[in-house]
């Protein structure tokens, strides 16, 4: 059980704030409008008293929060599409402000920030909702969770067409940085974490920002310009677990790989391509998918990719898309591991094109799938957003789950807490998580 102890309003603090700033969606943004929003929890250990909790811990969070707000201010902004636009526009006026729940929770802490498979409702909890209408959405919301004598939780929602991956864990390392040096003057962030807000670094020569558009006016239209999102369930029994692959573990599947590459074909035998591969062929075999065909999306950061390449810190979604198309059939034979390694190294071979390079069918493939007979995989997150550096000044997180994989389907990538190799974050029925742990640990016996 959970009990909501108080909903703080925290407003950005900063005297160099615009009264009023308007920042346009880019086609980056637009192709997620309606999409759920990205979840996490990070869970840290805590083994004090309740009262250490609030007369220490609190204080220091919620004001850190306001400053590093006055760098993310548009984080208290809101999601809105004027009648006059054509796209929506995240409007940040003074006053705004960041919703903060403070909350207790009776469960067990080291059961939910340990590796126990668990229902996917259990957590559900320590996530806060994000206030979305038709006309209006919030951007962000926040809610920190207690565990009386053993430790406490950061929850983020994030609206999905403000924030991708990389901008949201930059959000939560800034303000785990001043949190650090409270008390500091100044108290500040370096440059390699202030978010750069300049629009004009997109360019669309190619008019996918109006297709995009016009494929959500035509959801639900035409013209229709709500902003409600997507209303994904989470599957009746469905269970979260997390896995790992240890470096020893990569390097092993690597030269399996290798036994079964009979051409010069080109590999590319990263520790994410591998991790990928394998998470992937798990969860086929796992779920029994019947489908002829699967595709496995792939996530691709587009910053550095850019001609000309745009900064790292730049605040938004800047991510496309590659899909690796593999024939069920042959993924679920004896050289599996090998068919999906060669998939993904096919289809990240395609970048040389330019990463923008079928951005015209993306929000196509996101709104009517790839046809009857093919399964779309989704693969969240990633290892080089390094989630576990979070330390608020109370060491790393113990645990870091993406919670809205529970309603996508989709599976997580992540570090790890000891920076050894590769996290996977699983939901799947009972049957077939008892199948994909089976599988996950049987694959690693060499």
């Amino acid at each position: 059980m959970t009990k909501v102890v108080e909903v703080v309003a925290v407003a950005p603090s900063s005297k160099l704030l615009p009264t009023q700033t308007l920042l346009p969606l880019t086609f980056f943004d637009t192709l997620w409008l309606r999409l759920p929003p990205v979840e996490r929890v990070f869970f840290y250990e805590l083994p004090h008293p309740t009262q250490h909790f609030f007369d220490e811990v609190l204080p220091k969070l919620k004001e850190s929060l306001a400053i590093v707000l006055g760098y993310f201010y548009p984080l208290a902004g809101h999601l809105t599409w004027p009648v006059d636009s054509n796209k929506p526009i995240i409007k940040y006026n003074t006053g705004d402000t960041v919703s903060l729940t403070v909350a207790e929770s009776d469960a067990h802490f080291n059961h939910l920030a340990g590796t126990d498979l668990c229902e996917a409702t259990e957590i559900r909890h320590l996530v806060p909702q994000l206030t979305v209408s038709n006309e209006l959405a919030n951007v962000l919301s926040l809610q920190v969770t207690l565990f009386p004598d053993s430790g406490f939780s950061i929850g983020i929602t994030s609206h999905h067409a403000v924030l991708d991956g990389k901008t949201s864990t930059s959000f939560i390392k800034s303000w785990a940085y001043l949190c650090n040096r409270l008390g500091e003057s100044p108290c500040s962030l370096p440059p390699e974490l202030r978010p750069f807000y300049d629009r004009d670094v997109i360019k669309d020569p190619n008019g996918f920002d109006a297709k995009y558009a016009s494929d959500w006016l035509k959801e639900g239209g035409p013209n229709n310009k709500s902003l409600k999102v997507w209303d994904l369930q989470v599957p009746e029994g469905a269970i979260r677990g997390v896995f790992h692959l240890s470096r020893k573990n990569i390097e092993m599947l690597k030269k399996l790989v290798l036994a079964k590459q009979k051409t010069k074909v080109k590999l590319h035998l990263s520790t994410l391509v591998v991790s990928l591969a394998y998470s992937s062929l798990c969860k086929v075999k796992a779920e029994g998918i019947k489908d002829k065909k699967i595709e496995l999306a792939l996530n691709i950061d587009c910053r550095s990719r850019l001609e000309p390449p745009i900064p790292p810190t730049y605040f938004g979604n800047c991510v496309g898309a590659r899909f690796a198309s593999m024939e069920t059939g042959e993924l679920l034979g004896e050289d599996g591991l090998f068919i999906a390694v060669e998939a993904i190294s096919a289809a990240l071979e395609t970048l040389k094109d330019g990463v923008l390079s079928g951005a015209e069918s993306w929000s196509s493939k996101l709104h009517d799938g790839l046809g009857t007979g093919v399964k779309i995989i989704g693969a969240a997150g990633s290892p080089w957003f390094e989630v576990y550096s979070s330390d608020f000044g109370w060491g790393r997180p113990k645990k870091v789950e993406m919670t809205s994989i529970d309603r996508t389907g989709a599976y997580c990538l992540s570090d790890t807490r000891d920076g050894d190799g590769i996290e996977i974050g699983f939901v799947s029925s009972k049957g077939g998580m008892e199948a994909f742990s089976s599988l996950f640990a049987k694959g690693l016996e060499y």
